[in-house]
């Protein structure tokens, strides 16, 4: 079982959403871009997303944009945010996904890249820009590599093409729940418990609501319709607007983090979500610190390296 299941079996038993924090890589430099991940996990993300910064990011809206040019121009590569993960690895063994396009993958041969993944202690890969038709070798590599391939859906994804997305993807399905790109938004958006609905129609595979989750408020309502979100431009937003003397402010980010995890575990009324027939979920009852185990030493597997 691979880390990013193992997280979600953890959660079912009470009832608790996952939360599934991203932070470029390399923003503003490996070194801070490494203590955020770290303050991050140990603030209570069950899972960290790490961007790896490509020049043409047709889904990322100005924040996440803003975040991988200042990574570009600190010099970060692929090859030196993967060092910087496998890094991670070594003092923490919370899931670790890489997010990135498809023209990174492939430039250095996706059988390389999704080795230099595995390597890196990388649990899953998500290539924004590629569509379930075209992904069989990039597929066949990351199963060679014992990597999840993670794909988007999103509410304009036809019944067809969510067949296909569930049918291929492993780890889980991240819902990208309004049209455009990334960014903070003030509310969740209308409509998206359907699209979950829609998507678990189609696999087994727990489905998590990104784009535009920036409260405790966006958390409470999409554990309601699905099994957790993914924080992305509030999060990055934190790294470029809070720093000090010493650069990006941990404490700020960790303390932003433990807001939103505790919003995973609060039963709350759904506001304007439509779709949302499931139960409220109920705090953790004791089960808190479900998981803190996971998130501290290396805790390495069959495919680590």
């Amino acid at each position: 079982m691979s880390r990013i299941s193992e997280r979600f079996s953890q959660l079912a038993a009470p009832g608790e959403g996952c939360l599934a924090c991203y932070l470029m890589g390399g923003d503003p430099s490996l070194e801070l871009s490494r203590q955020a991940i770290l303050a991050v996990a140990e603030a209570g993300a069950d899972i960290v997303e790490i961007g790896i910064p490509f020049s043409e990011p047709v889904g990322d809206g100005p924040t996440i944009q803003a975040a991988g040019i200042r990574a570009l121009a600190a010099g970060a590569t692929p090859e030196s945010i993967l060092g910087m993960v496998s890094q991670v690895r070594r003092d923490c063994s919370v899931a670790l996904v890489v997010m990135t396009y498809y023209n990174i993958a492939l430039r250095p041969g996706l059988r390389r890249f999704s080795g230099m993944a595995c390597d890196s202690g990388v649990d899953g890969v998500i290539l924004a820009d590629l569509p379930v038709p075209e992904a069989g070798p990039w597929i066949e590599e990351a199963k060679r590599a014992g990597v999840d391939t993670i794909f988007l859906a999103s509410p304009t994804s036809t019944e067809e093409a969510l067949q296909e997305i569930g049918a291929a993807a492993t780890g889980f399905v991240y819902c990208v729940s309004v049209l455009g790109v990334t960014g903070a938004r003030e509310s969740l958006a209308a409509g998206v418990g359907d699209v979950v609905k829609r998507i678990k129609a189609h696999t087994p595979l727990p489905v998590l609501i990104g784009f535009g989750i920036s409260s405790p408020e966006h958390v409470r309502d999409a554990c309601r319709v699905a099994d957790g979100v993914v924080v992305g431009s509030a999060l990055v937003n934190l790294v470029a607007r809070r720093q000090d003397d010493h650069g990006v402010s941990l404490k700020r980010l960790s303390e932003f983090v433990a807001e939103m995890k505790r919003a995973t575990r609060k039963g709350q009324s759904v506001v304007g979500v439509s779709g949302a027939a499931a139960a409220p979920r109920q705090p953790g009852s004791g089960n808190e610190n479900v998981g803190s185990a996971a998130r501290k030493g290396p805790g390495r597997r069959k495919n680590d390296h």
